[in-house]
C-alpha cells in the first residue's frame, strides 16, 4: 500500500517465486556451479522483490513530498477566499498530482463513510509514513478541536515543508562527492573482473569452475556487501 501497488500478499509471493525461477535460470546459464545457482535463486526469491517494492515505495514518498507543499498552498488560498476546507480537499483530489491525488481521494471517501476529517487526514500518515504528512494531520486535527486561523497555520506549515525540502537538497548536494567516491570504489572490483574476463578468460575462469573459486567469489561478494553497507551508513545522514 505504501508503494502504491494494489498487490495482495499472494501476488507478492507469486512475484517472488517467479523472480526466484528467473534468477535461477540466469545462474544456470552463466555458471556450472550449484553454489552460484543457489545464490542467484536466493537473490531472486528474497532480495529482488523486496528491493523492487522498497524502490517503488521510496519513489512514491518522494513524489508525495514534492507535491505536498503545493497542496497546502492550494488549501491556504482556498480558505482565504472563503471556501470550506472540504471543498479545498476535493480540488486536490480532482486536480492534484499523484500520489497526492489518490491520497486525498481516500480522505474524501472516508468522510463520505462518516469518518471525522481529522481521523481521515491522519490516515494519510499510515499510508505515507513521512513526518510531513504527520505535520499536516496534526495541524488539521488541532484546528478542528481548538479552532484558530487555519490559513495562517497551514501557511506556516507550507513554509516549514519547503524549508525541510531545501535542507534535504542541501544535504544531498553536500554528500554527493562521498556518494560518487563510494560508487567508484564499489564498482572497481566487478569492473576489473569483467576486464580480466574479456582480456584473459582462462586466467579468471578458475573462480567459476572450481569449488574453491566459488567459495572465494561468495566470500568476496559478502565482504564487498559489508563494505558497501558501511559506506552507505556513513553517507546517509
Amino acid at each position: 500500500e505504501q508503494a502504491g501497488l494494489d498487490w495482495s500478499t499472494k501476488t507478492f509471493f507469486m512475484f517472488s517465486a517467479i523472480c526466484g525461477l528467473v534468477f535461477f535460470g540466469i545462474g544456470m546459464a552463466s555458471s556450472s556451479s550449484p553454489l552460484l545457482w543457489g545464490a542467484f535463486a536466493f537473490a531472486g526469491l528474497l532480495g529482488f522483490p523486496r528491493w523492487w517494492v522498497d524502490f517503488k515505495r521510496k519513489g512514491r514518498m518522494n513524489k508525495f513530498l514534492a507535491e505536498l507543499p503545493n497542496a497546502v498552498d492550494v488549501i491556504v488560498r482556498g480558505v482565504k477566499t472563503g471556501l470550506p476546507l472540504n471543498d479545498c480537499l476535493r480540488i486536490i483530489a480532482n486536480e492534484g498530482q499523484e500520489p497526492l491525488k489518490s491520497e486525498f481521494k481516500k480522505v474524501i471517501e472516508a468522510q463520505t463513510m462518516g469518518v471525522p476529517l481529522p481521523d481521515a487526514v491522519m490516515r494519510i500518515y499510515e499510508r505515507v509514513p513521512v513526518q510531513e504528512a504527520n505535520f499536516f494531520g496534526i495541524v488539521i486535527s488541532i484546528q478542528s478541536k481548538a479552532g484558530g486561523n487555519l490559513s495562517e497555520a497551514l501557511g506556516n506549515l507550507s513554509k516549514v515543508l519547503r524549508e525541510r525540502k531545501k535542507m534535504k537538497a542541501k544535504i544531498k548536494a553536500v554528500s554527493q562527492e562521498a556518494k560518487a567516491s563510494a560508487g567508484i570504489i564499489g564498482s572497481l572490483p566487478p569492473a576489473v573482473m569483467a576486464l580480466v574476463w574479456i582480456s584473459t578468460p582462462t586466467y579468471i575462469e578458475t573462480l567459476f569452475t572450481t569449488q574453491a573459486g566459488n567459495i572465494i567469489l561468495v566470500a568476496g561478494g559478502l565482504w564487498m556487501l559489508i563494505g558497501i553497507l558501511v559506506m552507505r551508513k556513513m553517507i546517509n545522514f
